[in-house]
């Protein structure tokens, strides 16, 4: 008889606060059927790695692992090496010291952010505040990138979209974005200056750390920009980002039954 339960993979930190924040937004998860969920890190959260989430899932009697990285962008090796490392994938993209996992269920991947509709609500929420003249703004998406031939690809084509998204949403006259692999953020919000533009600078990170605390204004100094620092959570709508992905890879698993 199957049993399905959801396990949420994120980053991870030393910084317990970072770890709470990822706790209280699954905390809201509302799902439409009672299932065992599970919450763990790829690193950093001693006794809540992946396998600790895998092993208390299975002690459920979970027979069906629904698993949602809580990453920003497909262009994370991270995304690449977990699903590998679960099973999910005969092999990585790119090589990884990541040991594939103790795993009986079976395993159903799902997506990260990248340019999901909600994810551009969030963004400008945290982003209004600092509008004053749209008509003549730029908001620049900052996220973190990849070197790595294949994985930079999709950097850029989520956040492209992503930023699209949001201009639509806000009224800016224009968004764009910066990686900080390879590193482009400086010249883009230069760039938009020189276009005479007010450019405001919207971190793509799941919760504030030295990322978004010292990297991005280290790359800024000497700039003039609109920057809260404010990052993807705390918001109410990655709960329900979360719902509707288990909704649709729950419909997925009935179908192939």
């Amino acid at each position: 008889m199957m049993k399905t339960g959801v396990l949420i993979i994120s980053h991870g930190s030393r910084d317990q606060a970072w770890v709470s924040i990822v706790e209280e937004a699954v905390s809201h998860v509302a799902l439409e059927e009672e299932m065992p969920v599970a919450v763990s890190f790829l690193e950093l959260v001693e006794g809540r790695l992946i396998q600790d989430g895998i092993d208390s899932l299975e002690h459920a009697g979970v027979t069906d692992i629904i698993v949602i990285p809580l990453f920003v962008s497909s262009g994370s090796t991270h995304v690449d090496e977990i699903e590998y490392a679960l099973g999910a994938k005969p092999a990585p993209e790119k090589e990884t010291d990541l040991e594939p996992f103790a795993v009986k269920a079976r395993v159903h991947y799902g997506y990260p952010v990248d340019d999901d509709p909600d994810i551009a609500v969030m963004i400008w929420d945290k982003l209004r505040g600092l509008s004053k003249h749209p008509e003549r703004e730029t908001i620049l998406l900052v996220g973190h990138g990849s070197v790595h031939d294949g994985f930079r690809q999709r950097w850029q084509q989520g956040i492209s979209t992503l930023a699209e998204r949001v201009r639509r949403i806000s009224g800016a006259a224009a968004a764009d974005y910066g990686l900080l692999n390879p590193d482009s953020v400086r010249s883009k919000v230069e760039y938009w200056q020189e276009q005479g533009h007010d450019v405001l600078v919207a971190p793509l990170f799941l919760s504030q750390g030295y990322f978004t605390k010292h990297v991005i204004p280290g790359r800024l100094s000497g700039l003039k920009y609109a920057y809260s620092g404010q990052t993807l959570l705390p918001h109410p709508l990655l709960p329900h980002w979360i719902e509707q992905q288990v909704k649709v890879m729950l419909e997925r698993i009935r179908e192939g039954c």
